[in-house]
């Protein structure tokens, strides 16, 4: 392992990235054993109580098994973690994992079709409107970053239209995701948020509670830009 002391500033914060580094970049290994708290307090330079605390949260996210005895395993983070890791898995030293973005990308056109499909089968009051503001505040916008923001909010409010708290809360993770990387994705996302029209046709369907409709109109919306930013990708792995 290559652990380093620790910086007493935030020592179990420290002691928590340093142990989740290791076991996401495959440097610890599923079934591996970790060295014992007092051991690990020693390499790292803090108290066992700062270990204690590090390695009840990787607990808590799926990362580590503490076994009878006390003796902590790693597990394989693939069947045990949540979406709360994703944004993690996204950059790897320092690198974009493509295989992550791919992921994310699959995930986000097979799930707004059927969110288009239940926000239309349970709209709920008010959401009519909600969507018709984002999208004439998408229309309006001529910033491609804030063209992208207000795309966002539109799915944002079809979320909650759709009435799954599955949905919305793979959507929290998806955007949080997503997000930071708007800025770098302004001109692949332009073919997409160019296109008022094409959430107007959504909203449409999901007014006359059509689901049928408004899945297609939201596969029709989603399906160009994601085969763009997936062959981009293909592209840049056979650089690599």
């Amino acid at each position: 392992m290559a652990l380093q002391p620790v910086d007493r500033r935030s020592v179990p914060e420290d002691v928590f990235e340093q142990i989740l580094a290791e076991v996401l970049s495959g440097e610890m290994k599923p079934g591996d054993s970790l060295p014992s708290e007092r051991r690990l307090a020693e390499v790292l330079g803090v108290s066992r109580p700062a270990i204690r605390e590090a390695l009840k949260r990787l607990t808590s996210i799926g990362l580590v098994e503490i076994r009878q005895g006390d003796t902590t395993t790693v597990r394989d983070f693939r069947r045990h973690a949540g979406l709360d890791l994703l944004p993690r898995l996204l950059l790897q030293a320092g690198e974009l994992d493509t295989t992550v973005v791919r992921s994310i990308l699959e995930t986000r056109l097979h799930n707004g079709p059927k969110v288009a499909e239940l926000a239309a089968a349970r709209r709920g009051p008010g959401l009519a409107a909600l969507l018709d503001a984002a999208i004439e505040a998408l229309s309006e916008d001529t910033d491609p970053l804030q063209r992208q923001r207000h795309a966002l909010t539109f799915w944002d409010h079809l979320v909650d239209g759709a009435d799954s708290i599955a949905f919305r809360l793979m959507y929290n993770t998806l955007r949080a995701t997503y997000e930071p990387a708007l800025p770098a994705l302004a001109v692949m996302m332009a073919a997409e948020v160019d296109r008022p029209e094409a959430y107007r046709a959504i909203a449409e369907a999901v007014q006359r509670g059509d689901a049928e409709a408004a899945a297609a109109a939201a596969r029709a919306l989603l399906e160009p830009a994601t085969t763009a930013l997936l062959g981009a990708l293909t592209e840049l792995e056979n650089h690599r």
